[in-house]
């Protein structure tokens, strides 16, 4: 499968922002799309946003006017533009890829990266 590497999560003060990164590796795949997605603790993980392959977005109710999702396809990495950032805000952030092989359609995640945003 392919792989996911996340990196720029943190502690930050309410009304700060932070930039997570995750980039993909592996060989002979194709990416569908990629996107982030936030656990808090005794919580579903829900998605924060996401990014096709064409380039269409979307982004969680919550979130939307101050989170950003971008992508370099050189490089196979998507990032998280976080600003304005609550505590409600708080989680572990998972990214997601959506990918096509020879095996087929399918999905992987990331370790997972904590934010936290204290006030």
């Amino acid at each position: 499968q392919v792989q996911l590497v996340e990196s720029g999560g943190g502690l930050v003060q309410a009304g700060g922002s932070l930039r997570l990164s995750c980039a993909a590796s592996g060989s002979a795949f194709s990416i569908n799309a990629m996107g982030w997605y936030r656990q808090a603790p005794g919580k579903q993980r829900d998605l924060v946003a996401r990014i096709s392959r064409g380039g269409s977005t979307n982004y969680a109710d919550s979130v939307t006017g101050r989170f950003t999702i971008s992508r370099d396809d050189a490089k196979n990495t998507v990032y998280l533009q976080m600003n304005s950032l609550k505590p409600e805000d708080t989680a572990a952030y998972y990214c997601n890829v959506e990918f096509f092989s020879s095996a087929g359609f399918r999905v992987s995640w990331g370790q997972g990266t904590q934010v936290t945003v204290s006030s």
